[in-house]
């Protein structure tokens, strides 16, 4: 079974990819398209002229844009009429040709939900599925199909996930941000399995099960890797942080950031989990939830061992270093 290694990369991170990078990649998704008046729109993608370059380097390299992204709204209306799908289909199809690409994947943030700020409505449900059965018709069997998924138990309410496994090539499992914004209690926001105590199901383990219960195999399924931490301020020492009541976690620092010179700097000490299998950096202060080559490796091998079809990662930018890629392409490829 051909394991996939697919990386997100942000348009501003589309010039920095080298011919190493895409060499130890099966799938770029270039993020983002947008629905604008209903139909794509790649206003937010100028650096979109670069992908012959990629596959010219890597010639089995799949080149994939993906559309939408948190606070990405449109949908919602666009979905709700079967004239609306068509126009958005056909307009990605056009973009698809225009530009030599490879597939579709769809991020929407998400059905059902104004949570991001964006157009929602109950039929949403239905209507994800409707969409996604008309991109089917319009891109055609031999073309990629993908989603992007909120890893919840709320997304799985929002969507007909049984459905749309049977409509999509691949499904990406968003498993990050799992404590974020909306969290009292700092901890992992990637994590591989819960750390001891924790009784929430905020863990890529508990996630994948959800989605297979929900009707998604395996061997549709790709793991969601994040080459960026996030931070959270913690009044309490205990336990260096962990699962201790803080403030919101917010996006930061990147991966690449994590330097030898800041960690010093900041005063900041690294630690593993075992349970979560997942790594962290404290100050008596402040907690840092990140994932560390040793974590990234240890969810390649659990991509391995259940079965699943591969690991996707958020974003390409993100680690200049490339040592979470190179991790990932060593365990994935050996």
């Amino acid at each position: 079974m051909e394991r996939y290694i697919i990386g997100y990369a942000m348009d501003r991170s589309l010039p920095g990819v080298t011919e190493a990078d895409v060499r130890r990649l099966t799938h770029l998704n270039l993020a983002f398209g947008l629905v604008r008046g209903g139909l794509l729109d790649l206003s937010m993608l100028p650096h979109m002229g670069l992908a012959p370059r990629f596959k010219a380097w890597s010639p089995s390299l799949k080149v994939v844009l993906s559309i939408g992204g948190w606070g990405a709204g449109g949908f919602s209306s666009m979905a709700s009429t079967e004239a609306g799908r068509r126009a958005f289909a056909a307009s990605c199809l056009a973009a698809v040709e225009r530009h030599g690409l490879d597939g579709v994947d769809i991020d929407w943030e998400y059905p059902c939900s104004g949570q991001a700020g964006i157009d929602a409505d109950p039929a949403d449900r239905e209507n994800y599925t409707l969409l996604l059965r008309v991109l089917r018709d319009a891109l055609g069997p031999d073309r990629i199909l993908s989603v992007a998924v909120g890893a919840s138990e709320d997304f799985i309410s929002w969507t007909e996930m049984d459905k749309v496994a049977a409509i999509v090539d691949y499904v990406q499992l968003m498993t990050y941000d799992l404590r974020g914004a909306f969290s009292d209690r700092a901890g992992h926001h990637a994590a591989l399995g819960p750390s001891r105590g924790d009784t929430t199901k905020l863990n890529a383990r508990a996630v994948v099960e959800m989605f297979h219960a929900a009707g998604v195999p395996y061997e549709k399924m790709v793991l969601g890797a994040a080459f960026y931490g996030r931070s959270f301020t913690v009044p309490s020492g205990e336990v260096r942080g962990l699962l201790q009541p803080s403030g919101a976690g917010l996006p930061g620092p990147n991966y690449g950031e994590l330097t030898a010179a800041y960690r010093r700097e900041n005063g900041f000490t690294e630690y593993w989990d075992e349970d979560a299998e997942a790594s962290w950096l404290w100050n008596g202060r402040v907690f840092v939830s990140f994932e560390s080559p040793e974590a990234i490796r240890r969810k390649c091998a659990y991509v391995k061992d259940r079965g699943l079809l591969g690991i996707m990662y958020w974003e390409h930018g993100a680690d200049p270093s490339r040592e979470l890629l190179e991790t990932i392409s060593r365990t994935i490829a050996g």
